[in-house]
């Protein structure tokens, strides 16, 4: 039985692009940018990865018709990874053509530990031949975090760094929050030193403070990086952020393929799972 979309709608912004594009421009009213998320992953045949292909640049030239303030999301397995790394290869290439093209920006999404090599690998390919078009994400979590974090802003890729929401064991993430904490600030240290533009993905009151104060007595101007929320979570956060003169930024996820993405938002803090229940009693 499929879940009534009601529960997903503080979330994610619509079932399609074109129930999206109210809110987007409500968020860019804002003065916030966007980064644009078609939701669904670990595809496992040809067409439906091609045609996933053809919804990405569809999304691309929708963007620019609706002159939104947008980047785009992707992820590499419904791209075809799970079928064959060529074959995903191929697909993403095609698609950062037509966003080079447009001059338009990519992020190659991170998904569970099992992808994380072959992600890094492929991303580096495509930061070699389209630079500033690409970027991907890092998750602090991830024991292996810290050494490629100094690889990536070695090559001065662009680099989104959030804590990470994969459910993953012991010997490859840390555990506690306290360590995942650290292990982000000090991958911040270094991306603040060696990038051009980081991106901080966090609702965590105590890592914003954190690179405020950071940046304020290193002299690093609120406008050499940027502060990245979640659609439906701590808008006026963003807002006030802003208006404070930093850059910000709101990830709008849409689509059918909602669940999962669901599932993890509620997994992520309790709070979550109240808004949903009582939602799902109101008139």
């Amino acid at each position: 039985m499929k879940l009534p979309f009601i529960l997903a709608k503080r979330f994610v912004a619509g079932e399609s692009f074109t129930e999206s594009i109210p809110k987007a421009k409500e968020l860019n009213n804002k003065n916030l940018k966007l980064t644009l998320d078609l939701l669904g992953e670990n595809v496992k045949d040809r067409q439906t990865a091609s045609d996933t292909v053809d919804s990405y640049i569809r999304l691309l030239d929708g963007i620019n018709e609706h002159e939104l303030e947008s980047s785009i999301s992707i992820k590499l397995t419904m791209m075809g990874l799970d079928i064959d790394e060529d074959f995903c290869r191929e697909n993403l290439f095609r698609l950062l053509d037509i966003a080079q093209k447009h001059d338009q920006f990519v992020r190659i999404d991170m998904e569970g530990s099992d992808n994380t090599q072959i992600t890094l690998d492929i991303f580096k390919e495509a930061h070699q031949r389209y630079g500033s078009h690409i970027g991907t994400v890092i998750q602090s979590m991830l024991h292996r975090s810290k050494n490629d974090i100094n690889e990536l802003a070695d090559m001065g890729a662009d680099i989104r760094l959030v804590k990470g929401a994969y459910n993953e064991p012991s010997k490859i993430a840390h555990q506690n929050m306290p360590a995942i904490r650290e292990a982000f600030k000090e991958q911040a240290k270094v991306l603040l030193e060696k990038t051009d533009f980081p991106r901080f993905g966090t609702h965590d009151d105590e890592l914003i403070d954190w690179l405020k104060t950071y940046t304020t007595k290193n002299d690093i101007p609120k406008d050499r990086f940027e502060f990245q929320m979640l659609y439906g979570l701590r808008e006026d956060t963003m807002v006030q952020l802003t208006e404070e003169g930093y850059r910000t930024r709101v990830y709008v996820p849409f689509g059918s393929d909602w669940l999962p993405y669901f599932t993890r938002r509620l997994a992520e803090r309790k709070e979550n799972i109240w808004f949903v229940l009582s939602t799902m009693f109101k008139n």
